[in-house]
């Protein structure tokens, strides 16, 4: 029975030695959970300069287009290749 319970024991504790110092252990554990907060930050950072980028591209987009119109529709201009056509009625 002593022997039994020497080999159990040292079953644990080989065990616990992988659990705590093994290649998947707790400060592996560790070491992964910081590496992932400090990744998940710069994507979040990464997430917010594509936002305001794309803001950005859309204002830009968005104010061409306003140009555009309002040099056609106030002083009359035309692209290249296009004709104008005017309706009085």
């Amino acid at each position: 029975m002593k022997v039994l319970a020497i080999i159990l024991s040292a079953f644990l504790i080989a065990i616990q030695a992988q659990l705590w110092f093994g290649k998947g252990g707790l400060a592996r554990g560790v070491q992964l959970r910081a590496q992932l907060q400090t990744q998940q930050q710069a994507n979040a950072e990464a997430s917010a300069r594509n936002a305001q980028l794309q803001a950005e591209l859309r204002d830009l987009r968005e104010g061409l287009e306003m140009v555009e119109e309002k040099a056609r529709m106030e002083l009359g201009m035309i692209k290249p290749d296009e004709i104008y056509v005017q309706l009085r009625h």
